[in-house]
């Protein structure tokens, strides 16, 4: 970190120099069964211990107050600017761009230009008033002090004796107050403090000679730059030390919100039951000469339930209800991994149509069938909106793809595809919108067979596996689409396990004896409802 007589090269000089140390982020996530926290062993799914800290909160339906409402929602709103900036490495704050024709920009212009009105009519009045520019000269004194270091004594006593707001009243009152001079040397204190980047920005207030109006104008719009600057700088130099603390500190936060709202988990309590229900139905058939003599139906292991729990996200429909609470500070990220995937599963149906009706004139052309599948995507962006209409897009799509097609047969001296194939290809591409489509049902099916296999996986994050066949043509997309799906799965399975732990553990083991497990499937009812094997 630069001194404060120094140029900056970062963003801002707010930070302290020992934050500079902290360049090693901490290793996102692994797999719930390699978490202790989320250890889902026979032992902690029987056990009666566990921590206050580690298992939701089982208190009585109340009444909130106003406080307590409030004070949930602070710790959310903490909870989910924490986890944007560990798992966002490109997160950072912008400043507010209000819509053209909203009421708040019409409210915020017209009481600036009251402001402004007023300042201009005092500097012109004779003798001039300065009542106006000395309250300016103090908000920009507070700002100029605000991106100090806290050992930064020569500049800050520098700043208060030139910005002396009690000597320039003094001089406002006699008539010798020097506001352009004053102006000056706020606009060559700012190119002290700022990043390189605004560079221009303080080059063009030097030149600028324009009236004192304008020019104030133009020295709040840099410092609200700067400001900006300052606080995206500050998260990134805390981002190293947030990533080391992420896990306990979200989980602390959201156990504080439990605390509150004891009903914080009812949708993740139902996003796990259903999720138990339909991984029981995929179960292999019991065994009946299994040791237990038993013939009963077979329970699916705790990870098998969260596995296929995290699959059904990639199909989430949000008309059917909001997404599971400890996954709300994900919401953003799973709709756009969701809406990649539907797109790339559109595409790779197509292309696996356009080879099933004209292999041979795509076969060894993988430059050609590149910008198919290219020219296939950009046809389809936009295809989640509601005005979108798909089949037409099909249609389209179908079209280009003959004339791509016939462009390349005609560059080797081949015929056109016949009119009766294009008629044919053109008719089963835009079948897809149906849904059982056949061709639409296995990419799908084998898409989800892919993400179990990665979830399954406990280096799927390092070495992706292998995508199944017919998913080639977008085996690169899927591969990426895979590892961020499975970091942010990781890393929710380290903060939320305890909690999942908990759920599980009444769903699974309460009311009902409790089974044993065998090869990670449950298996045959024990005498004892919570007695370990």
């Amino acid at each position: 970190m630069p001194r404060n007589d120094e140029r900056p090269t970062s963003t801002s000089t707010v930070a302290s120099e020992d934050q500079n140390s902290d360049t090693e982020s901490s290793e996102r996530c692994d797999s719930l069964t390699s978490s202790s926290d989320v250890d889902c062993s026979r032992q902690s799914f029987t056990s009666d211990s566990s921590s206050k800290h580690n298992s939701p909160s089982c208190s009585p339906p109340k009444t909130l107050t106003l406080d307590e409402v409030m004070a949930s929602a602070r710790d959310l709103s903490n909870l989910s600017l924490a986890h944007e900036i560990v798992v966002n490495q490109n997160f950072h704050l912008e400043p507010p761009d209000l819509p053209q024709n909203s009421l708040e920009k019409k409210v915020k212009d017209m009481v600036h230009k009251a402001f402004w009105d007023c300042l201009e009519s005092e500097l012109n009045d004779d003798p001039p008033e300065y009542n106006y520019a000395i309250k300016l000269l103090d908000e920009i004194r507070d700002t100029l002090l605000s991106f100090l270091n806290p050992g930064a004594n020569r500049l800050r006593t520098q700043i208060m004796e030139v910005l002396d707001m009690d000597l320039i009243r003094q001089q406002a009152d006699n008539n010798a107050v020097d506001i352009q001079g004053l102006v000056s040397y706020i606009i060559n204190t700012m190119g002290k403090f700022c990043a390189p980047v605004r560079d221009d920005e303080i080059k063009k207030l030097k030149e600028n000679s324009a009236n004192l109006v304008t020019l104030f104008k133009e020295i709040f719009r840099v410092l609200d730059l700067m400001k900006m600057d300052m606080v995206n700088f500050t998260i990134q130099s805390l981002r190293p030390e947030l990533q080391r603390q992420s896990v306990e500190y979200e989980r602390a936060k959201f156990q504080s919100i439990l605390e509150r709202t004891p009903s914080a988990l009812d949708h993740t309590n139902e996003w796990i039951k259903f999720s138990i229900e339909e991984a029981t139905q995929i179960m292999p058939p019991l065994d009946k000469s299994s040791d237990s003599g038993q013939s009963g139906k077979p329970l699916p292991g705790p990870t098998l339930v969260l596995n296929t729990a995290y699959i059904r996200l990639l199909t989430w429909d949000e008309s059917k209800g909001p997404l599971p609470e400890t996954l709300m500070t994900d919401e953003v990220r799973l709709q756009e991994m969701q809406r990649s995937l539907q797109l790339y599963q559109v595409v790779a149906s197509v292309l696996l149509i356009v080879y099933s009706s004209i292999g041979g004139a795509v076969s060894g052309l993988p430059t050609l069938v590149e910008r198919l599948k290219k020219m296939t995507a950009v046809l389809l962006e936009g295809m989640h909106s509601a005005d979108f209409n798909l089949t037409e897009a099909l249609g389209n799509i179908s079209a280009q793809i003959c004339c791509e097609v016939n462009k390349s047969l005609a560059e080797r001296n081949f015929p056109a595809l016949p009119a009766e194939l294009q008629e044919t290809l053109k008719g089963q591409i835009c079948d897809i919108t149906q849904e059982n489509n056949p061709i639409r049902t296995l990419v799908e099916g084998r898409v989800q067979q892919y993400f179990r296999v990665v979830l399954a996986s406990t280096s799927s994050h390092r070495a992706p596996p292998p995508v199944p066949p017919g998913l080639g043509l977008i085996q690169s997309e899927l591969i990426g689409l895979g590892v961020s799906f499975v970091n942010l799965v990781n890393f929710n399975k380290k903060v939320y396990g305890p909690f999942y732990v908990s759920i599980l553990k009444n769903l699974l083991f309460i009311d009902m004896p409790a089974p044993a497990l065998q090869n990670g499937i449950v298996k045959g009812p024990p005498s004892s409802p919570l007695q370990s094997k």
